[in-house]
């Protein structure tokens, strides 16, 4: 029996070994498997399928097996000359050591956390969550057959179902009877007793509202009294790094109940000190925290319940339920809210998500008299069309492209980050936080090939024309050069400029990665214009939402056809519309049912079941207008 291989993994800052790991010398494991088996999060934003950079290592020691096609790609001849490989494609061969490398740091990342366009006034202030101030006996006749929460129950103005009572307010009840002379108060959800306190503290009454994001959760805490927030709280998923899109997350955990139980774990994890992290803010007990509602889309809130993943991401994607569900948090267990109900919207297909009945609840467009749209960019985008008489909703995957990565100097909005670009002459960029350029995010990356393609450096085809160098400025001219592998690039911010030791570069890869995004979103709207027979001028609106849309230019959306060819003033910008109608479901329970009224009410498009849909998309990815 062959002996097991030992992987020695190096700590990127120390240079010392933080974990060895024994593997099976049949060469089955890639170093990716290896390390996530170990513990180890290294970064694979592209779901592990060798079409990024996130997860390379250096191999220190021991043999270093021969590049893939894919390492070829995303690391060119020069780092594997210095023993670079992915590690998601790089499978152990023998003994040896491996370090990490260091991922780029992203800081001061731009998320949309406050929320947009939420007026308390046009909606009811009915979070179904009452607080009864009440005085209640202790029982003293042995002869009358009753009980601590019996007497409680029975001075509270309305019927309870006191048999579904928290045990950990049974436990405590006798104490809680007792401590004020049977002065207690009880907070209730529905007809569901969710805390029973000693005393009177009814002025006390707080929910919070999460959007859980592919890329961010946001979070806020709010009064359920009077809607106000009093806090409220942003990060980046921590689910990131085992895949940047919806199905890498789902390959990741699919068939998998380890793998799903460790997405959950994060995600879990993160809400628990979103609570505590709020409450200490606002500087409020979160024991006073009694509803929480959560969106987000189908795979984000199966892994949340710790729903199997698996069918969503396999044909016809059909999600496990789609219902509004509501549990008390001690089920799922959020420990930092003991006293909560948590609250998950409905779904409306299997990446139709809750996060897009969110969006249809806050925009309002089902009550529209006008034909409108809303977008949601992001990894998996989301597009509803329609009216008061009917709406239509499709699921438009763009990927993690527009988030930065697949990009060669991809990053998300943060610090370092070229966010808005010029070409007069020569080129000029704007960068997160006015400091050296470390990379692109996504709003840059739009601003740059809408103003390449105005200077003629790139073809309607999406090709760079290279064939034209020649006719351009000297200026232009120089930046138009190769990679170590030979491929067309276009230099942004040159290395002597840049934060990073090298050029902030777009390759021809690049903008093929930035067609294919920005195709998926254009053809989903394309395809429902189709189907609800709808042209551009019969089109009232078009509602931006989502906090990447935020920051992009929406004349460079349409000039690179990610948008429809709109007047400008026709494309407006909602804000983060997924928060506003969890926040709108959280202080309303009149709002939280008519969400699910709007997602039984939703017709759902599958665009790749539709006629001919595979030329929309085709068309949809080129840069110029069809003949």
């Amino acid at each position: 029996m062959s002996r097991p291989l030992t992987v020695s993994f190096v700590d990127p800052e120390s240079r010392r070994p933080t974990r060895e790991v024994e593997v099976a010398p049949d060469g089955s494991l890639t170093l990716l498997q290896v390390a996530q088996s170990a513990g180890l999060e290294i970064m694979a934003t592209c779901g592990a399928r060798g079409r990024c950079r996130t997860c390379r290592v250096k191999i220190l020691q021991g043999e270093v097996p021969p590049p893939t096609m894919q390492d070829r790609v995303q690391l060119g001849a020069d780092e594997i000359q210095e023993r670079f490989r992915l590690a998601c494609q790089t499978r152990v061969i023998g003994p040896c050591s491996v370090l990490p490398a260091p991922p780029l740091t992203e800081g001061g990342h731009q998320i949309l956390a406050a929320p947009t366009r939420l007026d308390k006034g046009t909606i009811a202030l009915d979070s179904g969550v009452e607080k009864h101030v009440i005085v209640a006996t202790p029982p003293t006749e042995e002869n009358h057959q009753t009980s601590d929460l019996e007497e409680i129950v029975s001075r509270l103005p309305r019927p309870v179902a006191d048999e579904n009572t928290p045990l950990g307010a049974l436990r405590d009840l006798p104490q809680t009877l007792r401590a004020k002379g049977g002065q207690v108060t009880v907070t209730t959800f529905l007809n569901r007793i969710l805390d029973i306190e000693a005393g009177d503290t009814s002025a006390h009454k707080l929910g919070i509202a999460f959007d859980i994001g592919t890329t961010t959760i946001v979070a806020s805490l709010l009064d359920l009294d009077s809607g106000e927030e009093l806090a409220s709280v942003a990060n980046m998923n921590p689910q990131a790094v085992y895949g940047g899109d919806l199905m890498s997350r789902i390959a990741y955990a699919q068939f998998d109940a380890k793998k799903l139980a460790t997405l959950r774990a994060k995600a879990l994890n993160a809400v628990n000190d979103f609570i505590e992290e709020a409450c200490a803010k606002a500087g409020v007990s979160a024991r006073h925290v009694y509803k929480i509602v959560v969106v987000g889309n189908t795979c984000m809130h199966h892994v949340f319940l710790g729903i199997d993943v698996s069918y969503v991401g396999l044909a016809p994607y059909a999600p496990v339920v789609r219902h509004a569900v509501v549990v008390p948090a001690t089920e799922l267990p959020l420990k930092a809210a003991p006293h909560a109900v948590v609250c998950l919207l409905p779904i409306v297909a299997g990446f139709v998500g809750a996060d897009t009945v969110a969006c249809v609840l806050a925009t309002r467009i089902y009550a529209s008299e006008e034909q409108r749209a809303l977008v949601d960019i992001g990894t998996n985008g989301e597009v509803v069309m329609g009216n008061k008489d009917r709406l239509m909703a499709c699921s438009a995957p763009a990927g993690p492209a527009l988030e930065g990565a697949q990009i060669r100097h991809g990053m998300r909005g943060a610090l370092g980050a070229i966010e808005k670009v010029r070409i007069e002459g020569d080129v000029e960029c704007d960068v997160i936080g006015n400091v050296p350029a470390i990379g692109i995010c996504g709003s840059g990356l739009i601003d740059a090939a809408a103003r390449m393609l105005d200077a003629q450096v790139l073809a309607g085809s999406g090709a760079m024309r290279h064939d034209l160098k020649d006719s351009l400025a000297a200026p232009l001219r120089d930046r138009m050069t190769k990679t170590a592998e030979g491929r067309n690039q276009f230099v942004l911010v040159h290395q002597e400029e840049s934060g990073k030791g090298e050029a902030v570069t777009l390759t021809q890869n690049d903008i093929r990665q930035l067609q294919l995004a920005k195709g998926a979103i254009y053809s989903g709207i394309l395809t429902l214009q189709k189907v609800m027979g709808t042209s551009d001028s019969e089109l009232a609106e078009l509602m931006l939402c989502g906090g990447f849309g935020n920051y992009i230019n929406t004349a460079s959306a349409v000039r690179i056809r990610l948008l429809p060819p709109l007047p400008l003033d026709r494309i407006t910008y909602f804000g983060n519309a997924a928060h506003v109608g969890a926040q709108m479901a959280l202080l309303s329970e009149t709002e939280r049912m008519r969400a699910n009224e709007l997602a039984r009410r939703i017709e759902h498009v599958a665009l790749a079941s539709q006629p001919n849909y595979q030329d929309v998309f085709v068309d949809a990815i080129s840069f110029a207008m069809p003949a």
